[in-house]
């Protein structure tokens, strides 16, 4: 007789869970319903319910090999539809969110990143730091309250640029190491061969993500959809207006011999002012409806609203620095300011343990169901 396989539960995994959103876990009694009325998922071994048992039987290892998870948009359409409230699309997401937290590396910012008893510590890391650059950059002169207001004065623009482009540099490559844990974990569970290359896979993978086709497959949770594109392209849009604000001061410096940072400001009816306030907008809007519906719902976790809050501040604090310096406000615009650079180090630095990891986690289980499957987003399943 074949013995009969022995599960061993991680109890802990189910206690994470409940903490981050997944407190209706157990409510779930396997009728299938969330698995017919997703537009996402896959034929074979579709999720949710396969999910649902795995986490309600604490099976974390299994599910950390399995890219299914990350096919989920938590577009609501099976927690609409479930007639036991076990809410699948809150339990995907806790899901997520933890295995992201299990990969980072190094493993105490996940934990960090994660409950709000850290937040002090992880504000004032980039507070002093900032601080201590301004010290240094101006010998302790606070002269600038009394000129003209020149963001160049506070803080060198060089000394910014290679304190965010070292930052992005040393977030991309503990995001590396942590990424090279999750793809060999879902090859490990994958028990199957590649049928497309890598390249293929990541490019067909990047026009997916960009234009958010599997969103808009989405029928319930249409506002979401739409708030999601806005805060897309209003963060992307806002980081290209910051890359080419710094090749427009270095090109077009009417003065050669004039040192980088002392470079006169964008003018407010050049392109790229208008490129960063439409991105800005687009990022308001965009996270406005996403709060209002979370204010709504019935699920709200520390780190969603952690990271909402603070791309919120982003863009408020960076209208808020443009204007008030036309308004003269000083040392109001000096302040904003500071606040504004704090708040863009606390997204960028700490990007491979909050909320923006799913990007990358996403994107890297995208790339691989579609290198096993030949087609974008689609997963043959994992081995049972």
């Amino acid at each position: 007789m074949t013995p009969l396989p022995v599960i061993n539960p991680d109890i802990n995994f189910i206690k994470s869970l409940k903490k981050n959103g997944a407190d209706t876990l157990k409510k779930c009694f396997q009728c299938s319903t969330c698995s017919s009325v997703c537009n996402l998922s896959p034929s074979r071994k579709p999720f949710p319910r396969k999910v649902m048992l795995l986490a309600q039987w604490g099976q974390a290892d299994k599910l950390a090999s399995s890219p299914d998870i990350w096919l989920c948009h938590q577009c609501e359409d099976c927690s609409t539809h479930c007639p036991r409230g076990a809410r699948p699309g809150d339990v995907l997401a806790a899901v997520r969110s933890h295995i992201f937290r299990t990969f980072s590396y190094p493993s105490f910012m996940g934990k960090a990143l994660s409950q709000p008893g850290y937040l002090p510590l992880l504000l004032l890391f980039p507070m002093l730091l900032i601080a201590v650059l301004f010290f240094i950059y101006r010998g302790g002169n606070f002269s600038l309250l009394h000129e003209e207001i020149s963001y160049s004065k506070f803080l060198s623009h060089l000394w910014i640029n290679v304190m965010f482009i070292g930052g992005n540099i040393l977030m991309f490559f503990l995001a590396f190491l942590g990424l090279g844990k999750f793809w060999r974990k879902l090859k490990e569970g994958a028990g199957t061969d590649s049928k497309s290359s890598f390249v293929k896979a990541a490019l067909l993978t990047v026009i997916d993500i960009v234009f958010h086709k599997k969103f808009f497959k989405c029928k319930v949770n249409q506002g979401r959809n739409i708030a999601h594109l806005l805060i897309f392209f209003g963060f992307f849009g806002a980081m290209a207006t910051a890359g080419l604000a710094v090749l427009a001061m270095i090109l077009y410096n009417v003065d050669p011999n004039l040192p980088f940072s002392q470079m006169p400001p964008i003018p407010m009816n050049h392109p790229i002012k208008w490129l960063g306030n439409i991105s800005g907008l687009a990022g308001i809007a965009g996270l406005a409806i996403i709060i209002i519906r979370r204010i709504k719902s019935e699920t709200n976790t520390y780190g969603d609203w952690i990271f909402l809050l603070m791309l919120l501040l982003v863009f408020i604090t960076g209208f808020g620095s443009q204007f008030i310096r036309q308004a003269h406000l000083v040392l109001f615009a000096y302040l904003t300011y500071y606040i504004h650079l704090v708040c863009v180090f606390f997204i960028l630095w700490y990007a491979p343990y909050s909320k923006f990891a799913h990007m990358f986690y996403r994107t890297v289980a995208l790339i691989f169901t579609t290198m096993i499957s030949s087609e974008p987003g689609k997963s043959s399943g994992p081995r049972e």
